[in-house]
């Protein structure tokens, strides 16, 4: 239920602060197979543009200050296999609200360790939520290194 305001998600991040589970790490998956192989490609929330390549070819890893040692794990193990990037959105993404357009956000509320692995969907994908957006408008071989990338860092995380 992520498009209708992040209800699944937020269950589930209660339920396991109600219960006091203990949570090594949530990865939300969020749109993996668009890639723009051409110069600007790549939109971002403002200001975002000065740090990042404006060609939409990476994954982006997205996760809260207190996860920043997992998104250089990630990374590092990820980027011989696909190029990504990694952003620590502080106050659990309320500096840069689109960090949290996903199912991680009510993890971080929560006070849980979670990262959003992303093409960044609408700042790349002409396609995003429109008829248009079907399998042949994906890269293929960028949504098969970018799940190869992820077995290898999540196979190396402790």
């Amino acid at each position: 239920m992520e498009e209708y305001g992040l209800s699944g998600s937020n269950a589930y991040a209660k339920k396991l602060k109600d219960e006091k589970q203990k949570l090594r790490l949530m990865i939300s998956l969020e749109m993996l197979g668009y890639c723009g192989r051409t110069p600007n490609s790549q939109r971002y929330p403002a200001g975002l543009d000065k740090f990042y390549p404006n060609t939409g070819d990476f994954i982006g890893l997205i996760g809260s200050i207190p996860t920043i040692l997992d998104l250089i794990h990630l990374q590092h193990h990820m980027k011989s296999i696909v190029p990504c990037e990694w952003l620590p959105a502080g106050w659990r993404g309320l500096a840069i609200p689109d960090t949290r357009r996903s199912d991680h956000a009510p993890f971080w509320d929560a006070g849980y360790k979670a990262l959003m692995v992303t093409d960044t969907a609408n700042m790349r994908n002409p396609h995003y939520h429109k008829n248009s957006g079907r399998v042949e408008t994906l890269d293929l071989e960028f949504i098969t290194n970018v799940c190869q990338g992820l077995i290898a860092g999540i196979s190396a995380l402790t």
